[in-house]
């Protein structure tokens, strides 16, 4: 058994600062790495870009709306050709970074309100989609199971990697629960720590009603900025580890 552990990285912004990005480089596989427009500067950027080349973890632009204010997780009603720009735009700058420390971006993950509102908006995950097959094809997705981006992703030739998440709670249908919602976000380490084995292991996780969900994800996400996200990933990391899964990029090194 091999999957992927990814975490978003990068998303502090000037001075300040969201996350221990040095740890997390210790722990996880795949950084998803924000690109500027919902948090992340250049200087953020180079310095994850090269701890992250520096440690063989692989590099992906974490896109998201124009929401610096908002981290990105204010849903945006933008035209389907500035968010193709927009998505080229990030994808370019992180690849530059990434190039400059000796690596290159290997994939492309929506982040927050983008997130969410790609697994039902068509147009939305059309110019995703469109935005990837223009800067390059070869770029893996990776997105939420059953979601429209990796449906027309599929559809358009790209390599699509499901993802499932270590520590938010999941509707019967295997969306996220809304961090508007109590519970959306679980905080225990050794649940999340088991979530992630089960998934892994048996693939499925129980749903916010109890229901089983299956899930065959190529990696698991724990993120980087909630309360002792670094204990989380760590305890994750060595339970996934101690149940002989084996942590590997998805995209070869």
């Amino acid at each position: 058994m091999t999957i992927d552990l990814n975490s978003d990285l990068g998303e502090g912004f000037g001075t300040w600062t969201l996350g221990d990005d040095d740890a997390l480089l210790d722990l996880v596989t795949s950084a998803n790495v924000a690109c500027g427009f919902h948090a992340g500067d250049p200087s953020i950027m180079r310095r994850v870009c090269l701890r992250a080349a520096e440690r063989g973890v692989a590099i992906g632009a974490q896109v998201g709306y124009r929401d610096l204010a908002g981290v990105g997780r204010r849903a945006i009603d933008i035209e389907p050709d500035d968010l193709i720009a927009d998505v080229i735009y990030q994808i370019g700058a992180l690849d530059g970074f990434a190039r400059a420390a000796g690596s290159r971006v290997a994939y492309v993950k929506p982040h927050g309100a983008l997130y969410n509102t790609v697994v039902t908006d068509v147009d939305q995950a059309a110019a995703v989609v469109a935005a990837v097959s223009l800067y390059d094809a070869g770029l893996p997705l990776l997105g939420l199971p059953g979601s429209q981006l990796l449906l027309q992703a599929r559809a358009a030739g790209l390599t699509v990697v499901e993802e499932a998440f270590a520590d938010r709670a999941y509707t019967p249908e295997g969306h996220l629960v809304s961090r508007r919602l109590p519970g959306a976000v679980l905080h225990d380490p050794a649940e999340i720590a088991d979530r992630c084995v089960l998934m892994a292991t048996d693939g499925f996780v129980i749903a916010e009603d109890g229901s089983r969900l299956d899930l065959t994800p190529g990696s698991l996400c724990v993120h980087g900025d909630t309360p002792d996200a670094v204990a989380i990933a760590r305890l994750v990391r060595s339970e996934l580890l101690a149940a002989g899964v084996t942590l590997s990029p998805f995209v070869p090194q």
